[in-house]
């Protein structure tokens, strides 16, 4: 992943609450074997209604998803992220989250982002007003910008850690690959792979 220290993009509101996994992308649209691909399942059902806010072409290219409480809600479904991502959100910003996904977000790259509800509501009315808006969000001083308007923020420490870095959980291990090689080489040879039970 690439580093994530500040991300600005325009944004698209999602005035809707307790938005669950299905509803993100439904369970027809999960049989991919990769990480890629699931944008055209990304809000399927609603995208059927041709006034839904993603049909919007003012909106097109927006990077940043302003929803309400209770976003990704539901099962631990993986490509509710991947879908978001393939879309090409970088930020979520609700006043609340269901906590797998949260969890599932952050270490696939996609920042959450817990406001107030009159923060959240302010931030969605100036973009349905203004869709050309640009919203900056500031991971390294944890803050949310509208124009002169400013928002402090909280998130895991670790997880920004890995996203300011540009790591996952994969990278992390694989960055003590040579510690885990000499502890490997260490190992009685009886507790190899492949020769479980035999001495």
């Amino acid at each position: 992943m690439l580093p994530l220290t500040e991300h600005t993009g325009t944004a698209v509101p999602l005035a809707r609450s307790d938005v669950d996994t299905d509803q993100i992308i439904p369970s027809d649209y999960c049989r991919r074997l990769t990480k890629t691909g699931f944008a055209p399942g990304l809000f399927a059902q609603w995208r059927q209604d041709e006034d839904f806010v993603l049909n919007q072409s003012r909106y097109a290219g927006a990077t940043v998803l302003v929803a309400e409480r209770n976003f990704g809600t539901g099962s631990s479904r993986e490509p509710a992220v991947w879908a978001l991502r393939d879309w090409g959100f970088a930020v979520v910003v609700a006043e609340g989250f269901g906590d797998i996904f949260e969890r599932n977000a952050l270490k696939n790259g996609l920042l959450t982002v817990r406001l107030p509800t009159a923060a959240v509501t302010e931030v969605r009315s100036a973009v349905e007003a203004d869709p050309a808006l640009l919203v900056t969000v500031d991971l390294v001083g944890l803050e949310v910008r509208l124009g002169e308007r400013r928002w402090s923020f909280d998130v895991d420490g670790h997880a920004r850690w890995l996203l300011l870095n540009g790591l996952d959980e994969i990278d992390l291990t694989l960055s003590h690959e040579d510690a885990i090689a000499a502890y490997e080489r260490g190992r009685p040879h009886w507790l190899a792979p492949g020769t479980a039970g035999v001495r």
